[in-house]
């Protein structure tokens, strides 16, 4: 048995949870998929995934961190009001839950807590909506991935054609599903069965076998046609880079954190001119080892979640399962 209700009426399920909580929605905003503020004139987009991944939500492109005063010799750093309101996502994916957890290991572990990110980590409740069939460029099945249940979600949502189910996985989410209870129904109902996937990658044994390959002439050849543009980095729901700023007026100063990109030279250029990835090749070569070599070594998972989106943004068509490929078959 299975709480549910008609998709119709799932804007009444939205501005009851509005009640309590910021909700964000996959809907199309300024042409673009992403999670947007939820409100009455809001047009869903639940036949597919959102273009934009949910970690601006948890890590903006733009952060400030906190104001500062320089007067003479003296420095005073004044620090940012914090938001307090909690908040609610529906309809996120498996494949982004999967990047969620990759973003944890990041400002979450190893000795340092971003509390900018935990923050908004604790105060967010997670609704994820099962998949019902694979995009062109999906591949999450081959990272490990369940597109119908998600892992770290509060409650899992399921297409159910002309409805929409709910299943509390946490504490958290079942409070959120008594909250809409009066709105649900209870059925008895079957998941529908999932297509086959466009796109497979076999990443077996790739992670070991990468590290002996930091010098194989495979690079030149993979980055050859990169155009080092850095759309990649920004639609991957797990790229992470960034870079600290600060914008000063007379005395007063804001520190800024805003995304960054290792495709970018710059990223890595030093202060006395030397740039330790001077190339295409270079920089080509360690976003693919950091995705499938350097993080599962420090986290022992792997940085991509099969999302596709790199493949569906890449203007020279760069395919990360061709590349994963390549790879398996290099001597």
């Amino acid at each position: 048995m299975m709480k549910v209700i008609a998709k119709e009426r799932l804007p009444e399920v939205l501005q009851l949870l509005a009640k309590d909580y910021n909700v964000l929605v996959p809907a199309k905003f300024e042409g673009v998929t992403r999670f947007t503020p939820y409100s009455g004139d809001v047009e869903l987009a639940l036949e597919e995934n959102v273009l934009m991944p949910p970690k601006d939500i948890f890590f903006p492109q733009t952060e400030k961190m906190y104001k500062f005063k320089a007067k003479n010799k003296s420095l005073e750093i004044e620090e940012l009001p914090v938001e307090k309101e909690e908040q609610l996502i529906f309809g996120i994916r498996s494949c982004d839950l999967k990047s969620l957890e990759c973003l944890d290991q990041v400002f979450l572990t190893k000795g340092y807590v971003d509390h900018f990110y935990k923050d908004k980590r604790e105060r967010t409740a997670l609704i994820a909506l099962s998949c019902v069939r694979p995009q062109e460029a999906c591949f999450c099945h081959s990272m490990g991935v369940d597109p119908q249940n998600g892992v770290g979600a509060d409650i899992q949502a399921y297409d159910l054609k002309e409805k929409i189910g709910f299943k509390a996985i946490s504490e958290k989410g079942q409070e959120i599903l008594e909250k809409i209870s009066g709105l649900l129904a209870e059925e008895e109902v079957s998941i529908p069965s999932f297509g086959e996937f466009n796109l497979k990658a076999d990443i077996e044994g790739v992670p070991e076998k990468l590290q002996g390959m930091f010098e194989h002439p495979i690079w030149v050849d993979i980055s050859r046609k990169c155009l080092n543009c850095g759309a990649c980095t920004y639609v991957c729901p797990t790229c992470h880079c960034f870079d600290i700023d600060s914008e000063v007026r007379g005395e007063d100063g804001v520190k800024i954190r805003c995304w960054d990109s290792c495709m970018f030279g710059e990223y890595t250029q030093m202060a006395g001119g030397h740039n330790p990835r001077p190339t295409k090749k270079e920089r080509v070569r360690n976003r693919f080892m950091h995705k499938l070599r350097y993080f599962p070594e420090r986290y022992q998972m792997l940085l991509c979640t099969g999302c596709g989106r790199c493949v569906i943004k890449c203007p020279v068509n760069m395919d990360i399962t061709a590349i994963i490929k390549k790879i398996k078959e290099a001597e």
